[in-house]
């Protein structure tokens, strides 16, 4: 029986992040540049994208490019960057073709003109969509996130449109780039390390972490289901008691 038989489609999780990790690594262990990983990699988008646009998960939040990695050597940026605006400006035909939406968060404006553009204009391009959502997180930090939304939060203040009284949670998830979004259920890092990275910090609070040692490059299909049937064999208490939990099940299929 194929792994995505074995699904709950009932139980999906709603949104799944992932830290694409290894493309590197997985060049050099093939004694390539690596930014041979980084083209290799592309292949593996498209491929857990389809997947989770066949499987019907509603939002897919890929950490393409951090805030940190502007500090790697200038080739490897100046080549990201081109692949980046090569690979959407490509993509754009299939994305509408399958009904997918494409958003982006994080300090776009730092982003060379040409990418910034390509990207901005396939944003445009896919607005109507109301398939899978897929959220590119570029020159993105959790941490930059944060601080921005603090600012933006003070600001208003000053103008008067919020007191500071008024001020909870439900406030700075409003202030944040994924305010539109559901927070994540399921987290995804490849390449065998055990970090969050700077990576969705508020919104991943109570997401299930699941780390594989597969190099980005040959994570597929398979592999995505994998995470997905560990993901529904877990029990996401919240803070309750299993036994809490449990007889709310029962409850809610009475």
């Amino acid at each position: 029986m194929s792994q995505v038989n074995e699904i709950d489609m009932t139980q999906l999780p709603r949104h799944i992040a992932i830290i694409m990790d290894g493309n590197g690594r997985w060049a050099q262990e093939k004694g390539e540049n690596r930014l041979f990983g980084h083209y290799q990699g592309v292949e593996s988008v498209r491929d857990i994208v389809e997947g989770c646009a066949e499987l019907g998960v509603g939002y897919l939040t890929l950490y393409a490019f951090s805030t940190e990695n502007w500090s790697r050597p200038e080739t490897e940026v100046q080549g990201l960057m081109e692949l980046l605006a090569q690979t959407i400006r490509q993509e754009v035909p299939t994305l509408n073709k399958n009904n997918i939406k494409l958003k982006l968060i994080g300090n776009i404006e730092k982003l060379p003109g040409y990418a910034r553009d390509g990207l901005l204009e396939a944003v445009d391009l896919t607005e109507d969509n109301d398939g899978l959502t897929l959220i590119i997180a570029l020159s993105y930090s959790s941490r930059w996130e944060l601080v921005h939304a603090v600012k933006e939060i003070a600001r208003d203040v000053k103008l008067g449109k919020i007191l500071p009284d008024q001020i909870n949670e439900e406030t700075l998830r409003h202030y944040l780039a994924t305010s539109s979004v559901p927070d994540p259920e399921l987290m995804i890092r490849t390449s065998g390390e055990y970090r969050i990275s700077n990576f969705l910090l508020f919104q991943l609070a109570y997401a299930e972490l699941y780390f594989t040692d597969i190099r980005w490059p040959d994570f597929r299909k398979q592999h995505l289901f994998e995470a997905i049937l560990n993901f529904q064999q877990r029990q996401r208490r919240f803070g309750k008691t299993g036994e809490q939990i449990r007889r709310e099940s029962a409850t809610d299929t009475h």
